[in-house]
């Protein structure tokens, strides 16, 4: 069995009953990887807590990294959900608004499950499937909000200030929802952080060459 095969799940669930054991399966091995971190999850010890046998655990993740990766999966997947919940609520507050209107879903994104957000950051960066997964939905959610106000974005290519409007988001929520500053408030780092981006934003990109 090559490395490729033991990371991803042996067969999907169609059943609503086989749908239900595999989310009590992820559910289980979420929440021993927050109690336990990576050395302690174990297929075993995650076949005990969903209450199943381990053969039925078997049928569909071949080892602990595959649970692994389906919690990843999931994990973005919930998030981009969250994401794309709010920032398709309507408004007519132009680019700051829609700013701080991302900025707000990408905290509520990151609040999930911020335990199991925090221990899979730390035991295992997002593999590639999964990051690209939520970054591709993420990176159309800031692009048709950067088109809708293209008027207000100085910035000339929005493909590159959508990727850094990303970047510049998942950097500081991240911080600011998983490492929380003790100094600041909640709603004082989401204003700050729409600022820093709506600053980036209104800012003419400097031609390379220019002083």
């Amino acid at each position: 069995m090559n490395e490729s095969s033991t990371l991803k799940p042996r067969k999907r669930p169609v059943q609503k009953r086989a749908i239900a054991m595999v989310d009590a399966i992820l559910d289980a091995s979420a929440r021993i990887l927050v109690e336990r971190g990576y050395a302690g999850l174990n297929t075993n010890a995650v076949a005990q807590r969903a209450g199943i046998s381990i053969g039925s655990l078997y049928q569909y993740f071949p080892s602990k990294e595959a649970l692994l990766v389906a919690l990843q999966t999931r994990h973005a997947q919930d998030m981009s959900g969250a994401l794309g919940s709010l920032l398709a609520e309507s408004d007519t507050g132009g680019l700051a608004s829609a700013v701080a209107r991302f900025v707000r879903a990408a905290v509520a994104a990151h609040e999930l499950d911020p335990a199991l957000h925090r221990v899979l950051e730390k035991e295992l960066p997002f593999f590639v499937e999964s990051s690209e997964l939520v970054g591709k939905d993420v990176h159309r959610h800031v692009l048709a909000l950067l088109t809708k106000y293209r008027r207000e974005v100085a910035q000339a290519n929005l493909e590159l200030a959508a990727w850094m409007v990303m970047r510049m988001t998942e950097a500081l929520v991240h911080a600011a929802v998983l490492d929380k500053p003790a100094a600041f408030g909640a709603k004082e780092i989401e204003t700050a952080v729409g600022g820093a981006i709506m600053a980036f934003l209104s800012s003419p990109a400097q031609q390379a060459g220019n002083g």
